[in-house]
């Protein structure tokens, strides 16, 4: 090679430009954020991106051919709940059921292989049909209810335990597959043939390539991947489930696309991959540190993404034009690179000084976290958090998924570890998941309560109780009986399967119409994920399926008005809604006699007690074996063991629903 000749850059303008933005990026939450500039927090960011690392080092290849794969986080689904079932169910020994578990996700990887490669079907089409057919497949099997928990502790260890207190468990193995990669697609003929590949398949084809063969290859790769992700997704979280790894695939392409790899196929490379996998990491880290919405985050990727797949465009039209114009082209991404992290920068100030959450001198912060920031209860029950903290001068984190999502809760008590909050309150969706994360918190000294729904009692210190099981179970049933005197069907509408406290509801009414009145049989239960529309659906499901039914019992606040219009919607006037509900959207179905009878606590009164009693707890004002905590405006409450408890449930109807306002 003739010694002037131009040697290939080792890093590319947009990895240089990725690079930069990532250092800016820490340099500002390391300002910004409390706690963010630590290693303790450095390497739980990267024990957070291992699962949706390991995606994307996988689909990092299959990008650079032209190609896709949707299929990987139904993938980790799959492989989730087969684990399960032959570690919990079938008790195999956890090696072999680990080794059979990479052998599905090879099977998984070989299906996709055979459609695009054998049968040449495109990968979108393909994936996308597998993507529904592996997360169907777990649902099927546990009925998307079921979990799977109590894995013994050297397995956890794998997902949970750390060397020398700070370097998790996982990493190496992240490291070594990152390099396994590495090697693979820079180091190799079969690396080279990829780039081939997305660049022309066609003339790659005609060159002599085995294009079949590689793209058989790094789908497979990809399934075992995948598999593998899934095992250290269920020991980090120790449980296993239907729903985990819902969204990582899209999540694992964006990582991979922000790091340079051409959604056209033909550019890409590992390490690009690694720096917008970090890049975004870092930045749902910081966010979370400073408190800022959760929501937020989808909202910065999707803009990236747009930034990048524009600048990808422009970076292919530039090729096509002459040098004076292509140097001004060249340009344009940067441009907009600078545009949108100055947006950026713009949006976190000016959210940081709207929510003022960083704790101020010697305010105490109480980071109070519902199931869903979305559903109308908690909504409601915020108003009285936030009263709370401003009559006790404190700092509120309010945070939690946007849905329910159990993934989610445990990374935001972690990032709330890190912060060294003073109080961490949590409306729990999965007992088997969240607690060994809050026994964390309390190992750091950082008071646990549990609202809404319970953890495990080792796992927190306080459980705040809006009513007990019974008291719910009782009035719901008996209140059912009043209204169908002469007995009957009824059924339930529940919010999702798995939701510990509305299953215990469940268990109650059952005995209590077992005990008290057998004239009433139990139709079915049809879950609604807390959601409005499903509970609709849900409903005019039961109404066909079930006609002799005569009464619907909604225990999850969006159910109840979803139920009531699809009951209203089938002219079925001789059935009757009851449940668990919110004034404010029941009154109008109560007032027009769709819904007969709604049972609640004041959920404002329920935020205010998540706050007041976490400052108590923060201060050690509760004293132990107390029978009674005085909680402000609340009064002096009642202290079962370690259960703090709101009071009775509250029945509305026509003739009280007009006087509350929450």
């Amino acid at each position: 090679m003739p010694h002037n000749a131009q040697r290939k850059p080792m890093l590319s303008v947009g990895e240089w430009a990725l690079l930069i933005a990532l250092i800016v990026e820490v340099a500002f939450f390391a300002s910004a954020a409390p706690s963010f500039a630590s290693w303790g927090n450095f390497f739980e960011v990267l024990r957070f991106s291992v699962e949706l690392g390991l995606l994307a080092v996988a689909l990092t290849p299959i990008l650079i051919t032209g190609g896709i794969d949707l299929s990987v986080g139904s993938t980790i689904g799959l492989t989730a709940v087969l684990f399960g079932v032959m570690t919990q169910t079938m008790h195999l020994p956890i090696l072999v059921a680990v080794l059979l578990s990479l052998l599905l996700g090879v099977a998984a990887g070989a299906l996709n292989a055979t459609l695009i490669a054998g049968l040449r079907l495109p990968a979108l089409i393909v994936t996308l049909g597998t993507f529904s057919l592996y997360r169907g497949i777990a649902e099927g099997i546990t009925h998307g209810a079921v979990s799977f928990t109590g894995y013994p502790a050297g397995f956890l260890h794998f997902g949970q335990g750390y060397f020398w207190r700070v370097v998790p468990v996982q990493l190496p193995i992240f490291l070594l597959v990152v390099a396994a990669y590495g090697v693979l697609l820079h180091r190799s003929v079969v690396g080279r043939s990829l780039y081939a590949i997305g660049f022309n398949a066609e003339g790659a084809r005609y060159a002599g390539l085995p294009v079949r063969q590689r793209l058989a290859l790094i789908y497979v790769l990809s399934g075992l991947v995948a598999s593998l992700a899934a095992i250290i997704y269920v020991a980090h979280l120790g449980l296993a489930k239907s729903d985990l790894g819902t969204g990582y695939e899209l999540q694992a392409i964006a990582a991979v696309v922000l790091g340079g790899t051409s959604v056209f196929g033909g550019r890409g490379s590992i390490f690009g991959s690694m720096l917008g996998l970090f890049f975004l990491s870092v930045l749902q880290n910081g966010m979370h540190l400073m408190a800022l919405p959760s929501e937020l985050y989808g909202v910065l990727t999707g803009l990236l993404l747009l930034l990048i797949v524009s600048a990808d465009r422009l970076r292919a039209r530039a090729g096509k034009q002459p040098l004076d114009e292509t140097a001004v082209t060249r340009r344009k991404p940067l441009i907009a690179i600078g545009a949108i992290v100055a947006i950026a920068a713009g949006i976190f100030v000016a959210l940081h000084a709207r929510h003022g959450n960083t704790a101020n001198g010697n305010q105490l912060t109480i980071a109070v976290m519902p199931k869903a920031k979305g559903d109308p209860y908690f909504i409601s029950a915020r108003a009285g958090a936030e009263e709370a903290a401003k009559e006790l001068h404190i700092n509120l984190i309010w945070d939690g998924p946007t849905s329910l999502d159990a993934s989610q809760q445990n990374e935001l008590v972690e990032n709330w570890i890190t912060r060294e909050v003073d109080a961490i309150v949590v409306a729990v969706e999965n007992k088997g998941s969240i607690s060994t994360v809050l026994r964390k918190a309390r190992a750091h000294s950082i008071p646990v309560l549990t609202w809404d729904a319970d953890a495990q009692t080792d796992a927190r210190d306080y459980f705040l109780n809006q009513a007990t099981p019974e008291g719910i179970g009782t009035s719901l049933a008996d209140e059912a009986a009043r209204l169908m005197p002469e007995g009957g069907q009824y059924a339930i509408v529940t919010g999702a399967l798995s939701a510990e406290n509305q299953n215990d509801w469940i268990r109650n009414i059952k005995a209590r119409i077992a005990a008290a009145h057998p004239n009433l049989t139990l139709a079915t239960i049809q879950p609604s994920d807390d959601d409005r529309d499903k509970a609709f659906n849900a409903t005019q499901t039961i109404l066909k399926a079930y006609p002799q039914v005569k009464m619907i019992i909604a225990i999850s606040a969006p159910a109840v008005p979803g139920a009531a219009e699809a009951v209203t919607q089938s002219g079925r006037a001789n059935v009757d809604v009851i449940g668990l509900s919110l004034p404010s959207i029941c009154r109008a179905y109560i007032h027009a006699g769709s819904v007969q009878t709604i049972f609640l606590w004041n959920t404002r009164d329920l935020g205010y007690l998540t706050v007041y009693s976490g400052v108590l707890k923060a201060q050690g004002k509760i004293a132990p074996g107390a029978r009674t905590v005085h909680v402000g405006r609340l009064g002096d409450l009642q202290v079962r063991g370690s259960e703090i408890v709101l009071g009775v449930p509250l029945k509305i109807d026509k003739s009280n629903v007009d006087q509350l306002q929450f």
